[in-house]
């Protein structure tokens, strides 16, 4: 249960990711493979399908996206270190090589390439892992299944007349609708763009990036200042040894 209120960046940034991936998952399902790409649940599904089917040539493309996702958690894992979601973690870099495969797999299917899913499949992956957790949460942008799970158990709990976290399932709220949002916005630029709608994720995610960056750079800047003032402070508190004979003779004067 969230004790505290959920801090203003971490719905903002949540809802974002959570767009983020709803759109990628949208070009995913509307391109040339209708293959989901910000969750794996149906991936392997498919996988299991088409080896039924001995058709090697499409259980190996479901295979790919399988491990490219899994190498984008292995990559959050190796630059942030964490899945607890706090601030001072390298989450800027994290969102620009994000935004970095996001523009990568534009370019390949734009060229009918199927790299293109890969590495989108891959972004999700790091994205995904860049944070599980927050404040005993389960935090989880590139798919929804527990989040409607969570919902409804709480739904269930009121109606019975109990407890329910409402700080968490507002949380998840916003989640959901950034995932819807960003699955309309998805499907719009697809039927508009084509594969180059994957460019407005990318342009999100690096602008997530930068703007975090910033952020965390001017907190540390405030942080020190705070610490030099309150240094000055203390020292100013207390009067120098010329005023205090006694605290001379102390060190030996």
């Amino acid at each position: 249960m969230l004790s505290q209120p959920t801090p203003r960046w971490i719905f903002v940034g949540g809802t974002t990711l959570a767009a983020v991936a709803g759109c990628v998952n949208a070009v995913g399902f509307l391109g040339v493979q209708h293959q989901a790409l910000s969750h794996l649940s149906g991936t392997v599904t498919n996988l299991g399908i088409e080896v039924a089917r001995a058709d090697p040539t499409v259980a190996g493309r479901a295979l790919l996206v399988i491990l490219f996702f899994f190498l984008g958690c292995v990559l959050s894992g190796l630059v942030i270190r964490q899945s607890t979601l706090r601030l001072g973690r390298r989450y800027g870099v994290a969102l620009a090589i994000e935004a970095a495969l996001l523009v990568g797999a534009a370019v390949s299917l734009r060229h009918n390439l199927p790299s293109g899913e890969f590495l989108a499949a891959m972004a999700c992956g790091l994205q995904n892992a860049m944070a599980t957790s927050y404040s005993g949460a389960v935090m989880r942008t590139s798919h929804m299944t527990g989040i409607i799970t969570d919902l409804g158990i709480a739904v269930g709990l009121a109606a019975r007349g109990e407890r329910a976290d409402w700080r968490r399932m507002r949380l998840y709220s916003a989640l959901l609708a950034g995932f819807f949002g960003g699955g309309v916005l998805g499907a719009v630029a697809f039927m508009r763009f084509g594969a180059d709608a994957l460019l407005f994720p990318a342009a999100l995610t690096g602008l997530a990036g930068v703007s975090y960056t910033i952020y965390e750079h001017w907190r540390r800047g405030q942080r020190r200042t705070h610490r030099l003032t309150s240094a000055v402070s203390e020292n100013d508190s207390h009067p120098s040894n010329e005023r205090h004979p006694s605290r001379r003779l102390a060190l030996g004067d």
